[in-house]
């Protein structure tokens, strides 16, 4: 048995104290994944941006907001599992600043800097021990594999799930679990659940090497 942790759904970075950016991730994929983990035996730990979907019961749930606040429990949890599967959409970028009060409308176009937030597969992976995995997932709206295959190296992920656009909030997805090497280790099409089903066979040499359980972390 494994302890994974699982990232889920999207996360927020607020404009002001009402507005923020986001993405349609609806956390159905990592519900997914959480399922069919428990049902293979392992336990299981979800990282979750803002949601509605209902995660198994048997899964240790941590709620966040914003992409850093996913970084930083991320960061606290890894040490403690096997491995980690980056199912969640952060959102990728965050306004320069932050305004204090509601923005008022004034008649005239508004003009926002965005900048970058953290990479939190990236460095999950980067900081990993050599008897830990990080699998993340791509999606891509062009150039699918090839630009799945670079994000995992660019990453530093054991494997990649790719996916293209069509994955979002859908109660279907269609997905190839891909290699360092290029290597297609799965193909899976269908509901969400058979699909995350078929991730967690492919992933089964990475778990199966996986170091006995560790102490249990403090949620």
């Amino acid at each position: 048995m494994a302890r994974i942790l699982i990232t889920s759904g999207p996360t927020r970075q607020f404009l002001d104290p009402v507005r923020y950016l986001t993405n349609a991730s609806s956390g159905r994929m990592g519900a997914a994944l959480a399922q069919a983990a428990i049902e293979a035996g392992h336990e299981v730990i979800v990282v979750t941006g803002p949601v509605t979907v209902v995660y198994p019961q048997a899964a240790s749930v941590v709620s966040v907001v914003t992409t850093d606040e996913m970084l930083q429990t991320v960061l606290r949890l890894f040490p403690s599992c096997n491995g980690m599967i980056g199912a969640a959409a952060p959102c990728d970028y965050m306004p320069r600043r932050v305004h204090p009060e509601k923005i008022a409308k004034s008649g005239q176009p508004l003009a926002l800097e965005l900048i970058e937030t953290p990479d939190i597969v990236a460095t999950a992976a980067q900081s990993k021990r050599p008897d830990q995995w990080v699998v993340g997932f791509a999606l891509e709206t062009e150039d699918v594999r090839f630009r799945a295959i670079a994000k995992m190296e660019a990453k530093c992920c054991d494997c990649i799930v790719s996916n293209d656009a069509s994955a979002i909030d859908a109660e279907e997805n269609s997905v190839e679990i891909l290699a360092r090497d290029g290597r297609t280790l799965g193909r899976a099409a269908g509901p969400k659940i058979e699909v995350a089903r078929v991730i967690l066979r492919s992933l089964e040499p990475l778990i199966a090497d996986a170091s006995p359980p560790l102490p249990s972390p403090h949620l």
